[in-house]
């Protein structure tokens, strides 16, 4: 097996948390990980998130922000907790980021300075958070379930010539959750801060940028993409679509432009560790700072092939090795942390969704055994019920508070649970196909997230995609930065090698479950489940 040097760190910024895994970059293996739950880590109290939506409460429908001082204490938190789990902190030879897709906080004046602060000789003691007081220009980091900007987004698509003009452009349809229409959003509805914004930085570069200690390090093309501002093809800011966005705005397109990053492949090296993080937690000084991509693009390292995160949002990620783009704007054209391309459709209403369902239902959001228990007790395919709650992308449907029941069953828990559970794997797939050409049926499909340590969910999702499901395991952003990372450390000629023999061995042993033939019949049949649930949507939806 080729081998990379010492060891590495994946961290990755979440909706709901921020997780890190140090892996050994050269046989792959797992030596230690941490996952901090905004709700639930006492460090991380008092920031003015909603217990429930995990975003600051809004001041109109639709708007999805999160404190952008949160993602700053979660890292001292973590590297806290690593330093005092007495891993060797000397060793990590590199460490590569993911942070959620679209996300993004704007810098003000001063954040030039404090960032650059973190390389003077003292100051070691002060938490992280303390110290960058007063870098934002703008109090919320607004987050991809971000969806008060349909007016926005659709002038955009008229100015850069109408929708497949768009998508020939950049891959994708301009989604209300992608960050050019809410640069143009905030810059309307909030000029001030938009004035006084200096560098827009995108969540996954917000964390390096801090560990660099440089708050104007590039950012990856592949997270670029999810701005709706970059040449897909091309891999460079579209003068067409700067202007698209801002031609109007304070500054015009040359405002904007000047406070975007420069674009860089994901596993370029952007700067080495801060003074303040060798000092504090005793990093190598030589410990490269990586630029870092999305959590889609850094889950998707982990599988050679297709891939479905059944995270926060579910997201179903299908290779596209010829670089194709899909003309219907369904699906979204990005880049893995590899830089790979692929497609993807990316669902609003994930595991978050069901552990509200949960709670509706008088139980506790992590109650797990019970969303099992209701699952194998209910037939799959038997209930048809849709839920919600936010504004759905993917496919795309408007926001309904209440769950709509279209089977003779009870109205409890079992049946709306398993219910839900069926209708949302069952338009990831209905509507994946669409995007993307078919895989083989002896083709596995790899799955990541929380959901899938599910059996029922796994059998589930064999049945429908009518392929071997393999358990991905749930560390998936942080461990795809963490493996990207050992990649970006082997000379380049090696890194297919790397990747692959990586993965290889961190799945070695990974649970693989066939799709039950007579599950898969009650789905796919002429007239089954899945017929009756697109034409259930369908008029769900007209």
């Amino acid at each position: 097996m080729p081998t990379a040097a010492r060891t590495t760190l994946g961290l990755d910024a979440s909706t709901q948390s921020l997780s890190a895994v140090l892996l050994d970059a050269a046989t792959g293996e797992t030596l230690w990980s941490r996952s901090l739950a905004y709700r639930d880590d006492p460090r991380l109290a008092g920031y003015g998130f909603e217990h429930d939506t995990l975003i600051i409460p809004p001041r109109e429908p639709g708007e999805a922000e999160q404190p952008p001082r949160l993602f700053v204490a979660a890292l001292g938190a973590i590297l806290d907790d690593l330093r005092d789990s007495g891993r060797d902190v000397a060793a990590i030879a590199a460490i590569n980021t993911s942070g959620q897709q679209h996300g993004h906080v704007y810098l003000g004046d001063a954040a030039e300075p404090l960032f650059r602060g973190l390389h003077a000789a003292d100051g070691a003691g002060r938490a992280l958070v303390s110290r960058l007081d007063g870098a934002f220009a703008y109090g919320g980091a607004p987050i991809w379930k971000t969806a008060n900007t349909a007016d926005e987004a659709e002038h955009i698509r008229a100015r850069a010539g109408g929708r497949a003009a768009l998508i020939a452009r950049t891959g994708s349809d301009m989604p209300l959750r992608f960050s050019g229409a809410i640069h143009r959003k905030l810059a309307g509805r909030y000029p001030a801060a938009y004035a006084a914004t200096r560098r827009i930085v995108q969540l996954s570069s917000l964390v390096p940028a801090l560990l660099a200690g440089d708050c104007a390090i590039p950012l990856d093309f592949g997270n670029a993409c999810g701005t709706g501002l970059m040449n897909y093809r091309a891999r460079a800011w579209d003068a067409a679509m700067l202007d698209a966005a801002a031609h109007d705005l304070p500054g015009g397109p040359g405002a904007l432009a000047a406070k975007l990053p420069p674009l860089v492949h994901p596993l370029a090296v952007v700067g080495r560790i801060a003074r303040y993080f060798q000092e504090r937690y005793g990093f190598d000084p030589e410990c490269r700072i990586l630029a870092g991509s999305g959590d889609n693009p850094q889950t998707k390292v982990l599988a050679g092939g297709d891939l479905l995160s059944l995270g926060t949002s579910f997201v179903f990620m299908i290779s596209t090795p010829d670089g194709g783009v899909d003309p219907t704007g369904a699906a979204n054209a990005m880049y893995d942390g590899l830089g790979r391309p692929f497609n993807f459709g990316c669902r609003t209403n994930g595991a978050l969704t069901w552990d509200r369902l949960r709670r509706f239902h008088g139980l506790a959001a992590v109650d797990h055994a019970a969303g099992e228990a209701a699952l194998a007790a209910t037939g799959a395919g038997s209930r048809l019920r849709f839920w919600h709650p936010d504004a759905e992308s993917f496919p795309v449907i408007a926001a309904n508070p209440e769950i709509v029941r279209l089977d003779e069953g009870p109205a409890d828990f079992a049946g709306d649970y398993a219910g839900v559970v069926d209708s949302a794997l069952g338009l990831v797939y209905r509507y994946g196909k669409k995007i993307g050409k078919a895989a083989p049926a002896d083709d596995p499909i790899s799955v990541c997230g929380g959901p899938s340590a599910s059996p029922e969910i796994m059998r589930r999702v064999a049945a429908l995609w009518n392929r071997p499901a393999v358990r991905a395991g749930q560390a998936g952003a942080a461990l795809g930065a963490a493996v990207a990372a050992a990649v970006g450390l082997a000379p380049e000629e090696s890194r297919d090698a790397v990747a692959a023999a990586l993965r290889s061995a961190i799945l070695a042993g990974a649970a693989v479950i066939a799709p039950d033939a007579e599950l898969a019949r009650r789905y796919h049949a002429p007239g089954g489940f899945l017929d009756r649930l697109e034409t259930a949507f369908e008029e769900l939806r007209r």
